[in-house]
């Protein structure tokens, strides 16, 4: 019994303590932030053509899940031969190959982007 009383005593005081914490928090503003780190001035800006670009802002992963759910894995190893879209495809190897390997990467991008144009 002690020790479920000694673990109980801990969660609550991780707890209490945790609370406290969150209430002295407060997240620095972006004047705050620039002061101390001037660089972040300097980054540069996304421009109109590369924000309306549909493959801006989306993840290889959500790309693949997208085609998988859209077309299934046969038609993908049909599109763009590889053996992670033909033999036991997953997610996860899928994934890995396509982000060491530029040039399937942009084919599974070409397959969704004519995905997106047939949608329309």
């Amino acid at each position: 019994m002690d020790k479920k009383n000694e673990q109980e005593n801990r969660l609550n005081n991780t707890e209490k303590s945790d609370e406290i914490n969150n209430k002295n928090f407060k997240p620095k503003t972006n004047q705050e932030l620039n002061e101390e780190k001037p660089t972040r001035l300097n980054r540069r800006q996304a421009t109109e053509q590369e924000l309306n670009h549909p493959l801006h802002g989306v993840k290889l992963a959500q790309i693949l899940e997208r085609l998988v759910e859209h077309y299934g894995w046969e038609y993908l190893a049909d599109r763009v031969n590889i053996r992670c879209f033909i033999y036991n495809p997953t997610m996860k190897s899928s994934l890995g190959f396509l982000r060491k390997t530029q040039w399937a990467r942009e084919h599974v991008e070409d397959v969704y982007l004519d995905m997106l144009e047939e949608l329309k």
